[in-house]
């Protein structure tokens, strides 16, 4: 056991350097070959941000070979109100050089997905078909999710990104990531979490029941596949981190290999899914120097308390104040698409009127 001087705490120190070391533009070309074929765009305009940054869901213009027009913003819901800005002409973007190199990641990997330097979309995925989830095949769909979801807000503010670090940089810049589209099953995705270059858990990362993950023998098959994973080809090599950092796994069909989804820091804004960093602080203090197999954690029931079979991921994100107006109390897929048609006519409209 560690004496008390060294006794580490539940999270290590993060300053701005070891976080920007997970920003995807940092850990993917010394990890590409073990991850999904990725496009980096960067940096990004300041256009592009005040884009993102601006209210309502609208496409730029251009974005489907056709001008469009902001739809479902503020001023949308205020009920007849007319504020100081009304008379304002609202500002409309365009990013025809950022809307040709999406389309060609299109065409070089048949479809995308997008990300920001830390965050994905995941929470918007409901606005593209169920089928097809986060499925891009052009700058409009790109826009679309990025614009919808709440979670790659927190990648627009520096001072959201640096939020706990002990030191801010000079500079940061924002990037958009294009990650090659295929059909994932979710149910072999895992998180794992390292510390002082130690792997002490690995936990099922959707919360939802597989009767599969109750074999013994599954187990301890993924157990072993995510050690020599991890030994073989990740170990030693995040020296920026310290030794502490998240990572997220894809299991192969036959549960033997697998391949980097992504890195997060070791940080309270992570995650732990099935453990608590307290749960992975105590692993840490009773291994002392020796290498015992980390500790899987799964969905053992539907009974278990994480498991959500019945409540959709980030049910939270799907129900916007325009869904109110907008699907008369229909379903989720009926606002998803009300909103996809209000943004083609939009488009058309304003096409109409140039």
């Amino acid at each position: 056991m560690p004496s008390a001087v060294n006794t580490p705490g539940v999270f290590p120190p993060l300053t701005h350097e070891s976080l920007l070391s997970f920003q995807f533009s940092s850990w993917y070309p010394r990890f590409s070959s073990l991850s999904i074929k990725s496009t980096i765009i960067r940096p990004l305009s300041q256009d592009f941000l005040e884009y993102l940054d601006a209210d309502g869901v609208f496409m730029p213009e251009g974005a489907e070979d056709g001008p469009a027009g902001s739809t479902l913003s503020d001023e949308e819901d205020s009920g007849g109100y007319e504020s100081d800005e009304e008379d304002e002409e609202e500002r409309k973007f365009a990013f025809p050089e950022l809307d040709e190199k999406i389309r060609d990641a299109v065409s070089k990997y048949g479809a995308v997905f997008p990300k920001l330097n830390f965050s994905s979309p995941r929470d918007a995925t409901w606005m593209l078909p169920a089928s097809s989830p986060l499925k891009c095949m052009s700058p409009a769909d790109v826009y679309l999710l990025l614009k919808s979801s709440d979670f790659v807000q927190h990648d627009l503010s520096p001072d959201h990104v640096f939020d706990g670090c002990e030191s801010r940089p000079p500079s940061y810049d924002l990037e958009l990531v294009l990650r090659k589209w295929y059909p994932v099953d979710r149910s072999r995705e895992l998180r794992c979490f390292v510390r002082q270059e130690k792997l002490l858990g690995i936990s099922q990362r959707d919360p939802n029941y597989y009767d599969f993950w109750n074999e013994s023998g599954t187990q301890s098959k993924v157990l072993d596949a995510v050690k020599t994973f991890w030994e073989d080809n990740i170990k030693g090599k995040w020296l920026e981190a310290g030794g502490d950092y998240v990572f997220d796994f894809l299991l192969t069909r036959d549960l033997s290999r697998g391949h980097i989804i992504d890195f997060n820091p070791y940080a309270p804004r992570t995650d732990p899914l099935l453990f608590t960093f307290d749960d992975l602080l105590t692993l840490l203090l009773v291994r002392g120097d020796d290498s015992p197999q980390p500790e899987l954690r799964v969905v053992d029931s539907p009974s278990h308390p994480a498991a959500t079979r019945n409540a959709p991921a980030h049910q939270h994100n799907m129900v916007p104040l325009e869904a109110f107006t907008m699907s008369s109390g229909g379903s989720i897929q009926d606002f998803a698409g009300a909103l996809q048609e209000e943004i083609r006519k939009s488009m058309q409209h304003n096409s109409d009127e140039d």
